[in-house]
Formats: C-alpha cells, structure tokens, sequence
C-alpha cells in the first residue's frame, strides 16, 4: 500500500498550503490514528485516519486592548503618546496582540485611517525596544499634515542614548548612507547604494566603559541612531542586533530613548513641544555606568 507524507496529505485533505501543514503539525495540532504527530515527513498510510485542527483565522484589524498608556497631549487632530521599552508598536505577524496600536484603540476615541487597519493613527514608528515619544494621528487630515511634515524634515526629534566608548569630540556628525545589509537581510547597514542619512549628537556625559549622548535625527532611516553609531565603533548599549558580542558593559535593555519632539501643529500652526524623562530603567543603567 502507497506510503504519503502526513503535510502532503493534510494540505491535500484541507485545502491548505503545504507550509500551512507543516506549521501546524509542528504545533502539535495534528494526529495519526488518533496520536499527536509532530514530524511533517512521517510516512502515512491511505488506511490511516489522520486530522488537523486549524485555528481560526486572526482577525484582520486590530482590536482594542486596556493596556497602560501614557498620554501627553491630546486635542481633535493629534496625540502625543510615550511608549514604553519592549512594546511593538502595530500588530503583524508574530506581534498580533498588546501593541501600542492595541492600546491606542482602546484610549483614543478617534485615529486616523490612512494607515489601515493595522497601523490607525501610526504617523511614525520607534524600534520595539526603543522607548518614548510618539506622534498619533486622529483623523486623516492631521495625518497627511504630519506625514508631509515628517518628510520635509519639519519634525525634530532628540533621542537620548549611552554608547559604547568615549568620544575624541564633544559633538559630531554622522553622515552615512543605509541601506539593507547584503550580509544579513533582517539588518540594515552602511551601504553605497543606501539612501542619504545623516545623524547630528552631543556627548552629555563620560561614564565607565560608555557616553550618554544626545542625538537628532536629520533623516529618519530603519535603525539609523543604531546602525550609525555601531558604523563608527561606538555601537549603543544593549543592541543585540548591532552592537556584537563584544558590547560591553552589559545593560538591561536598549540604552535608546526619544525624548524630545518639536512639530508644528497641522491645525493652528503653532509650534508644540514635548519632552519625555527617561524611564526608571534607563536612569537606573546610567547610575550603574557611573560607579
């Protein structure tokens, strides 16, 4: 009797694709003669009985969630939110749930839509470890004027960050195309054919083994205050992604907080600015860094 490998025959007996299959076997969701099988190659039988449960599909639109929000400001057109280290900012794939999304739905009573369904009010983004303020938009009107904004470069904004080493200079410019790295397609890098970057900073302080450092950002590249900073050897505290295994001294987290924003306000005109502490965590790794 012909033997069939147990995907196959699921994504065949289902309608599903043969990855789904495997997926879901590999979860633990299907079973051979009423036993959970776990390896999508096993060999099975046409006399065998074999089933697969297939969860429910996730709903396309983000849903609301009671999640702690800090929010700064609020009117009819826009919010200023902080958002906390470890926090995905919209849903997708892995991060379906308990994002800053999730929290604004559930806090804000209006958002933008220009951004779909999974990303309402999102005007721009922080790294999931970075932490402090954002820009919401709650209607398209006021999205389309912050995103034009955004683009102009009208938008200023100050992060605060400790990075490995001293600094020769007390200030400095980094200008370095980024681009997506040829090496590792999950990373960016400093590349020829990257786009314009350029990164202005201050050296606050010295601390033991690392520099607080303030740092504007002139261009708004994927990961350009981390990228940057490592392509001159001075990789930020806690970036396990760029800063390589020699980054020490060791922290608890991303040392990379926004905590300045300087826009103005797409309505009235007027010039808004907001600052954001950083957070318990981030001044408790400073005070660490300067025994």
């Amino acid at each position: 009797m012909p033997e069939e490998r147990l995907d196959v025959r699921l994504a065949r007996e289902n309608e599903i694709t043969r990855s789904r299959a495997e997926t879901l076997i590999r979860q633990g969701q299907a079973q051979v003669n009423g036993c959970v099988e776990t390896k999508p190659g096993c060999k099975v039988k046409e006399s065998d009985s074999v089933s697969v449960i297939i969860p429910p599909p996730v709903a396309a639109e983000a849903q609301p969630e009671d999640l702690p929000l800090e929010i700064l400001y609020e009117d009819g057109d826009l919010a200023v939110v902080v958002k906390p280290c470890g926090m995905v900012v919209h849903p997708a794939a892995g991060n379906e749930d308990g994002t800053l999304v999730n929290a604004l739905l559930f806090h804000l009573k209006n958002l933008s839509g220009i951004g779909g369904a999974l990303r309402p009010g999102i005007v721009h983004r922080l790294d999931k470890d970075t932490s402090g303020l954002l820009l919401v938009a709650k209607n398209d009107a006021a999205h389309l004027a912050l995103s034009s904004a955004l683009k102009a470069r009208e938008i200023h904004k100050t992060y605060r960050a400790v990075a490995r080493g001293s600094f020769r200079e007390p200030d400095g410019v980094i200008e370095a195309p980024i681009g997506r790295s040829p090496k590792d397609r999950k990373k960016m890098a400093v590349v020829p054919d990257g786009r314009y970057a350029r990164t202005e900073y201050r050296v606050l302080e010295s601390l033991h083994g690392a520099s607080l450092v303030d740092v504007n950002l002139i261009t708004g590249r994927t990961h350009q205050i981390r990228v940057h900073f490592a392509h001159i050897g001075h990789p930020l505290l806690g970036d396990p992604l760029y800063g390589g295994k020699e980054n020490r001294p060791a922290v608890g987290r991303l040392m990379l907080h926004a905590h300045r924003i300087e826009f103005a306000h797409p309505t009235s005109g007027k010039i808004m600015v907001f600052e954001a502490p950083e957070p318990p965590e981030f001044l408790c790794e400073i005070e660490k860094l300067r025994r």
